[in-house]
């Protein structure tokens, strides 16, 4: 059992990390502490002296350096037992149908979005965040509280609209604000042909439980970004089963 949840942990903490600088910070850690031990049986002392002052603040250093991932790990845990509790009721007083129905509800608006704009070659960032962090989005975007509707992301990403520059951030089943401004991802290993709507979600799908559509307004081509990893070229049955998962 013992062996087994440590496992489970570290299949965990590698799902969050892999595919962000995150996993390249943590193969440098090792290889120094590596290096201490082989140092310290050597008997360097200098080396042993030099490393082992790494090695000494080592869990400090580990939580400053992965506070995003840190924070996304506790928001995950917290996040999915509040979501298996609630399904749980669900389910028991109104049934897995009812769920679907209603999914397919909120989801119909924004498949229908992403259609019209794809057509147009309208570019998109939509972020359905899990957990919304309002000094964190509201602070670079434009508050708008709003029943999620086709017509109005289409309004909000239209080319001559003052908001269609950002992301539009979805939470709580509600348009929350648009043209929020989002950290740019770090991973250096992406194509270059991903543009900033790319990389803002890619980036906020790293540093939070938030997963992210895009729609390139070069191609018109659907993107989905969740924990720093992105799929191309969704078609938009793909989409829903992937919004009706995670949103």
């Amino acid at each position: 059992m013992d062996i087994i949840l440590v496992a489970l942990i570290i299949y965990y903490v590698y799902n969050l990390i892999r595919g962000t600088i995150a996993l390249n910070i943590l193969l440098g850690l090792v290889i120094i502490y590596a290096a201490y031990l082989m140092v310290k049986q050597a008997e360097m002392r200098l080396l042993t002296e030099l490393l082992g002052g790494f090695v000494s603040v080592g869990f400090i250093a580990l939580i400053v350096v992965f506070q995003q991932e840190i924070r996304r790990f506790l928001l995950l845990i917290g996040r999915n037992a509040s979501l298996q509790k609630n399904k749980a009721w669900w389910s028991f007083l109104f049934g897995s149908n009812e769920i679907a129905k209603n999914n397919s509800v909120r989801i119909k608006p924004i498949i229908d979005a992403c259609k019209s704009m794809q057509k147009s070659r309208t570019g998109a960032l939509i972020v359905f965040a899990k957990y919304y962090d309002e000094q964190f989005y509201q602070n670079s975007g434009e508050i708008i509280e709003s029943k999620i509707s086709k017509r109005l992301l289409e309004s909000i990403f239209q080319k001559n609209s003052p908001l269609h520059d950002g992301a539009v951030i979805i939470s709580e089943n509600r348009i929350k604000c648009a043209s929020s401004i989002l950290p740019l991802t770090e991973n250096d290993k992406l194509p270059p042909q991903f543009g900033l709507r790319h990389r803002a979600g890619i980036g906020i799908s790293e540093m939070s439980d938030a997963v992210a559509v895009i729609v390139s307004e070069e191609t018109g081509e659907i993107s989905y970004a969740k924990q720093g990893r992105v799929r191309l070229n969704l078609t938009f049955t793909e989409l829903e089963k992937l919004l009706n998962k995670d949103f």
